[in-house]
């Protein structure tokens, strides 16, 4: 597998590691008056897990797809449309970005913030009596409501089915790539259990400013991916 591929797949699973579910929930679980460690493993490991498998499932489909439309993707009306689709998430990106009110203007800041529901996910969590339901429920949830806009990660499954590698290897890469999701999580609260006094403001910190900026972070990635493949496509057309 190429260098670039392998450097590609670290940046685009550095990037999901600081989604919602993979690190805001994470932090918001470690900042609780007693941090539940077993608890937050237990989160991070159904995140993962449940990746891996969505990972699997659409490397399986993305075989029998690339398979049966290699050519026709290559053509200039594919092209097209991949550049259609480029300048469309870009548009959908301002729709999404709860900064602006949808066409084009930002929102006075006041206007801003989490939504209701991610704050009863943050009071559910950090509550001292949060069972291992509570976990599991809250964590399968928000893979589930976020997969969908995770581009990074199903670019990264792209590019792991069209590697030419043996599905050996793509397994072993899709596990690797789950694992760098939830590494930021696992070393922030190993150095929140090591250091408190230390690092705990700086988490606070981090913390909140991801709470205010969660929605306009998943924004830009979907504006990121829309230049992306509108360039990529304009490349293609001109070449």
């Amino acid at each position: 597998m190429e260098t670039w591929s392998l450097g590609g797949l670290v940046v685009l699973a550095l990037v999901d590691s600081t989604s919602f579910g993979t690190l805001l929930i994470p932090l918001w679980m470690m900042l609780a008056p007693r941090v539940r460690a077993a608890r937050l493993l237990l989160y991070l490991v159904v995140v993962a897990f449940f990746y891996f498998l969505v990972g699997l499932a659409l490397l399986a489909g993305l075989d029998v797809v690339i398979a049966a439309a290699s050519d026709v993707a290559e053509s200039r009306a594919a092209r097209v449309v991949q550049l259609v689709l480029g300048v469309g998430l870009v548009l959908l990106s301002y729709v999404m970005d709860p900064a602006y009110d949808g066409i084009g203007r930002k929102r006075p800041a006041g206007e801003r913030g989490p939504s209701p529901r991610a704050l009863r996910w943050q009071s559910r969590l950090t509550a001292s009596d949060a069972s291992v339901r509570t976990v599991v429920v809250i964590a399968l949830t928000a893979t589930v409501l976020e997969v969908a806009t995770m581009l990074p990660y199903l670019a990264a499954v792209g590019i792991l089915s069209t590697s030419g590698q043996p599905v050996a290897l793509q397994v072993g890469l899709l596990g690797a790539y789950v694992l760098v999701m939830v590494l930021p999580a696992l070393v922030a609260l190993g150095l929140r259990l090591a250091a408190r006094r230390l690092v705990e403001p700086l988490l606070e910190r981090l913390s909140g400013w991801m709470t205010q900026k969660a929605g306009s972070a998943v924004a830009w990635v979907v504006g990121i991916v829309g230049v992306l493949l509108a360039l990529n496509a304009v490349g293609s057309l001109q070449g």
